[in-house]
């Protein structure tokens, strides 16, 4: 490893699995301090585990990211440690793929608490700290789906809601050092599909590459929006789709056409 986060602390939200866990991995290789922060308090104690295992540091909090008061309570923890915060990414967000008529209004709500709510409650605790410890980087995990039409309702108008967001901190941050961007993962290996193989052989055939992405593809390019290599993009929105988004249909045409 390069040591690209040395000397850095960084807090990842839904560290105990998939994208977030692998983030996690990745920054304490590169040097970082990690808070990993989830409710699954059993997993995410593991993955704190295997990072020391490995010889990197991390610390574990118990994170309901829809709570300010439990936001409260993790930024002074970290605080308290007196490394500074220099990183954020707000990974934390649940599926539901389901369109108007069949959301419930609990439905819609209990989407937006975890997938907008609580990355503007990360967003909000965090960039004091960030900016007292001299600056840094805040990378929001939307989706593919906040990109384009999409068949979920609640789900992509979260992931839509995200972007503006992320724009808007760009903008409200950029005096006190602070970057924002916002990555939109295609379909990615984690357990959030292993339950559902249809949707998952569906967006592998959409995608011009031919393949979901694993949580390390994922992870790497977090990696550079919160390391110095990436010190002048911010309010950016950084695809990481396999080209499914901008070359889904018609790299499909050109596939068959190839074909043919």
């Amino acid at each position: 490893m390069t040591g690209r986060l040395s000397g850095k602390t960084a807090l990842i939200t839904g560290g105990a699995r998939g994208q977030g866990a692998a983030q996690a991995r990745l920054f304490a290789r590169e040097g970082a301090h990690v808070h990993v922060c989830d409710v699954l308090d059993a997993d995410g104690a593991g993955v704190v585990s295997a990072i020391r295992s490995g010889g990197a540091t991390a610390t574990y909090h118990h994170l309901d990211v829809t709570s300010a008061d439990e936001w409260s309570a993790v930024i002074g923890a970290i605080e308290a440690e007196r490394r500074g915060l220099h990183a954020l990414v707000n990974n934390a967000g649940i599926p539901f793929r389901f369109g108007i008529m069949d959301t419930e209004p609990a439905d819609w709500d209990r989407v937006f608490a975890v997938n907008l709510r609580g990355v503007f409650l990360g967003i909000r605790s965090s960039a004091p700290l960030i900016r007292e410890s001299g600056g840094g980087s805040i990378v929001n995990t939307g989706s593919a789906a906040g990109t384009t039409g999409h068949f979920a309702a609640a789900y992509s108008a979260t992931k839509w809601g995200l972007r503006g967001l992320s724009k808007t901190a760009a903008m409200e941050f950029a005096g006190w050092n602070i970057r924002v961007n916002a990555l939109h993962p295609g379909a990615v290996d984690t357990p959030l599909i292993h339950d559902d193989t249809g949707f998952a052989d569906a967006m592998t055939e959409m995608t011009p590459m031919r393949r979901v992405a694993t949580p390390e593809e994922i992870a790497a390019v977090a990696l550079f929006l919160v390391s110095d290599d990436a010190s002048f993009i911010t309010g950016a929105d950084v695809p990481v789709d396999g080209g499914l988004v901008g070359l889904g249909t018609y790299g499909r045409i050109s596939g068959q056409i190839t074909r043919g």
